[in-house]
Order: structure tokens, then C-alpha cells, then sequence
């Protein structure tokens, strides 16, 4: 990318900021502002540096250590003969003084810091809620591996197996970022699920923005509120759907609610929070239809529950409780 196109892109930035804050902006000008953050994650990327340069000069401007060294730097009034060359030029070095201790101060400020790094896992039936430096809330569902790397410019969460859910701090300098195969999800200050099995990945938003790309610099595709979409290994993405909020809600309370869903569907996500997995005896029965809400730490409440509605029948075993269809 060339420096012409930086500047230009940054440029842009700043006229959306200005904009989005005026009280005359529209909602289609509000919506272009979307489409035109979804076109790329640099977009999004200048659009945060934009923002954070705001914060910054409207905090510099209430700075009373600063203010105060800029007066000292005015040009001095006139004296009189009788002052020494010595005591003329006294002001000025304390002006000196005073930026270059901000001069240093801003030197340490700016030195690199080595990146944070930590990793998070939950058992099988577990679930876990971390809060992140930033303020980010972080729940890893059962069977969840997850890595964070924060450093000055990025907070990044690496999803390695499971599904979690993010709600994520506010932090203007650094954009936040979730990786989970293929996928590159990117946060504007929201709530949002990712779910990743294999390198198959889902995305489902529940408030706020996300733009889900190929890597982090590929085309994206921005997700409305209460929208998900589904993203293959070949880093594909299936067209935008309906998020079921009922059903987005129901894991972080420990509940999977279904409705007309395959019961093979059902037992793949039951058996994610137990050690003794739900079988198909007879594979004929995957594809009944089931509609309910179960608590993921009931599996026998489960089996009764399909005992009495779908009259199937229950046998353990030594590697797994296998159902069978009604008696004949």
C-alpha cells in the first residue's frame, strides 16, 4: 500500500469521524459509514486511529503540564539593560526542561512492551468466564481452548477448538480481533459468539458490529445484529442468516434450546458436556425431529425426556448410553 493511499485513507477516516459527530448526519449517512467499514478491515482499522487521535488531542488540550510549557515558551517581554544575558534566557530553560521531560515521558511511553500472552482451557462440562486486561468479557464453553496475545497495537483471541463468546472492552488504540482458522473475526465494541469446529467456523452477533473476513487483511463480510454466518475450511462463507437469539442465549445459561432439530444434531452437542456420550443404536432414529430445552448438565433428564415424548429406549453400556426406538 502506497503513502499516498495511507494518507488518503486516513483522510477519509477523519471525514467520517467529523460527520458521525455532527447532529445533522442522517441514517443513510450513518449506513454508508457501515458499508464503507465492511468494505475492508484497513477501513476499520483507520477509522480507530482516527478516533483514538481525537481522544487524544481533546485530552492534550485540558493538559495543565502542557499548557503551562507553552506559555513558558512564549517570547519573553522586554527587560531592562540592567538583567544579565545569564537571567534573560532563564524561562526558556525551564520551557526546555519541561518538554523535554514530556519528550522523555513520551519516549518510554512509546518503547515497545513485549506482547501479553496467555492461553485458557476448559474440561469437558465445563464453563468458564475470564476477564480480560481490557475489560473484555470472555466465556469458553465446555471442551474450549483459546489463546490471547495483547500488545500495543492488537488484541488478538485465538480460538483453537470450542465456542466462546465475547463481550468485548472498550479500547480504542487497539482493534480486537478473534482468529479461529481461516476466519479473522473484527470488533467494533460489542457482543458476538464464535464457534469452531475443525476449521469450521460460525459467527452470531448479538449487538454491535463485526466484520468477519479471510485473514486479517481479506474481503469481509459485515454481520447486523442478530445475524450469523457459517465460514468453511476453504474460507468460504455461507450467505447471511437469521441468528436464533433464544437459542445464542441459552449455552452461556447452560441450556440447548431446539426446535424441530435432528436428534443426531441434539446428541452431538449434548455429548460435548459429558464424558459418557449418547449413542444411536439404530441409525434410522437420527433424524427425528426434536424441539425442547435441555440443560446440558441433565443427560439422564434428557434420556427420560426422550423416553416419555419419543418413546425411546435406553441401554448403558461401557462406552456410552445407546437409545433404541419404541418396542414393538
Amino acid at each position: 500500500m502506497s503513502v499516498g493511499h495511507i494518507t488518503r485513507l486516513d483522510d477519509l477516516a477523519a471525514d467520517w469521524l467529523a460527520r458521525l459527530e455532527s447532529p445533522e448526519c442522517s441514517m443513510a449517512e450513518r449506513a454508508a459509514f457501515e458499508d464503507w467499514l465492511a468494505a475492508s478491515p484497513r477501513h476499520v482499522e483507520a477509522y480507530l486511529e482516527a478516533e483514538r487521535l481525537h481522544l487524544l488531542a481533546a485530552g492534550l488540550a485540558d493538559d495543565e503540564l502542557l499548557r503551562a510549557a507553552i506559555g513558558e515558551m512564549s517570547p519573553p517581554a522586554p527587560r531592562t539593560a540592567s538583567r544579565t544575558r545569564r537571567s534573560r534566557w532563564r524561562p526558556w530553560s525551564a520551557a526546555v526542561a519541561a518538554v523535554l521531560v514530556l519528550a522523555i515521558g513520551a519516549a518510554t511511553w512509546l518503547r515497545p512492551q513485549p506482547p501479553q500472552v496467555a492461553g485458557y482451557a476448559t474440561a469437558v462440562g465445563e464453563q468458564r468466564e475470564i476477564v480480560l486486561e481490557d475489560g473484555t468479557r470472555m466465556l469458553l464453553d465446555t471442551d474450549t481452548r483459546v489463546e490471547t496475545r495483547f500488545d500495543a497495537d492488537l488484541r488478538v483471541v485465538e480460538l483453537i477448538s470450542g465456542r466462546a463468546r465475547f463481550e468485548v472492552g472498550q479500547d480504542p488504540d487497539r482493534p480486537f480481533l478473534v482468529r479461529a482458522a481461516s476466519g479473522t473475526v473484527r470488533d467494533i465494541g460489542t457482543t458476538f459468539q464464535v464457534s469452531r469446529r475443525g476449521d469450521d467456523i460460525d459467527v452470531g452477533l448479538i449487538e454491535g458490529i463485526v466484520l468477519v473476513s479471510r485473514g486479517d487483511d481479506g474481503p469481509g463480510r459485515r454481520l447486523a445484529p442478530g445475524e450469523q454466518l457459517h465460514v468453511d475450511p476453504q474460507g468460504r462463507f455461507t450467505p447471511t442468516r437469521a441468528l436464533d437469539l433464544e437459542v445464542a442465549n441459552g449455552w452461556p445459561r447452560g441450556e440447548l434450546v431446539f426446535r424441530k432439530r435432528r436428534l443426531d444434531d441434539l446428541l452431538v452437542e449434548m455429548n460435548r458436556y459429558s464424558e459418557v456420550p449418547l449413542r444411536l443404536a439404530e441409525p434410522e432414529l437420527a433424524g427425528i425431529a426434536v424441539s425442547g430445552v435441555f440443560r446440558v448438565d441433565e443427560q439422564a433428564a434428557l434420556v427420560e425426556a426422550l423416553r416419555q415424548g419419543w418413546g425411546l429406549r435406553a441401554e448403558s453400556r461401557d462406552d456410552g448410553v445407546f437409545l433404541y426406538g419404541p418396542a414393538e
